[in-house]
This record gives C-alpha cells, structure tokens and sequence, in this order.
C-alpha cells in the first residue's frame, strides 16, 4: 500500500532536499506548495500568498488522494509549521488508513540563518527560484513555527 511521507522544517532547512532523495529512493511523487504558488505567482503573491498557500495546500491534500489509489507514494513538501497542521495531516490520511511518515528536519539557529542568506544571494542571482525570506518571512515564521515533539515525528533528521 502507498504511503505519504510528510517533510516538517524551517524555512531553507532542507526540506526540499530531502523530499527528492524520498522521491529517488522510492519512486514517489512530491507535492510541493512552493512550487506552485512561484510557478503561478512569483515573487508577486504580496499580502494574498497565505490565502494561496491555504487553497493550494487544499488541493494538494485531495491531489494526494488520488496519486494514492494509483500506487505510488506522495512526499508532501511544505513545512507543517504548526502541531494543529500536523495533527490535521496525521489524521486526514489515518483516517483513510494509509500510512503517514512524519519526517523533521532539525537544523541549528546558525546554519538556519546561514541557508537563508545563500538563499537569498541565490534568488537575487536568479540562481534559484524560491522565495525570498526578507525580515518580514522571516519574523512571521519564527511567531508561528511550533518545534515538534518527538511523538509527532517518526524520522528526526539532525542537520
């Protein structure tokens, strides 16, 4: 039966990384909401992108369905910054009975701060086509972020 491995970390923590070894590795398809929302917006979204980001990750969840009853595994790339996001995920796919992996990525505040500025220099370079994490992003993401229990996460991945 197909599983869906679940990536939860910061902001330029390697989720991204991460979610295409567990595509590779197991010839699953990645649902990211990055990708959709720069591949449909850019760096324009502005004061609309959460409400984007909402509807894409609604879509996304019933696109997963469907890539499920056709046999292949789904890596779902976006973050699940919060525990009411993961729980949400945890039982939307229990629920259904299939198998969820929740994987975190753990990096140190250092190389956090480090990633995000050779992001940043990358994006201006147009090198990389993720988004910009100005001072702003930044913030909004440290007041929401929740660190995960380790009873959330079945694969802890110290970076």
């Amino acid at each position: 039966m197909p599983k869906v491995f679940l990536i939860c970390g910061r902001i330029c923590s390697g989720k991204s990384v991460y979610a295409d070894e567990l595509r590779r590795e197991n010839k699953a398809v990645i649902l990211s909401v990055d990708e959709i929302t720069l591949a449909l917006f850019g760096q324009d979204a502005g004061s609309r992108l959460d409400h984007y980001v909402e509807k894409t990750k609604q879509y996304l969840y019933k696109k997963s369905l469907e890539i499920i009853e056709a046999g292949k595994d789904v890596v779902l790339d976006w973050g699940f910054w919060t525990r009411k996001e993961r729980e949400f995920a945890r039982e939307f796919y229990s629920s259904r009975e299939i198998e969820n992996v929740f994987c975190f990525i753990d990096i140190s505040p250092e190389e956090w701060q480090r990633r995000i500025i050779k992001r940043n220099a990358e994006v201006l370079e147009k090198k990389s086509d993720s988004y910009y994490v100005d001072e702003g992003l930044a913030a909004k993401f440290e007041m929401t972020f929740e660190l995960p229990d380790r009873r959330e996460i079945d694969i802890w991945i110290k970076q």
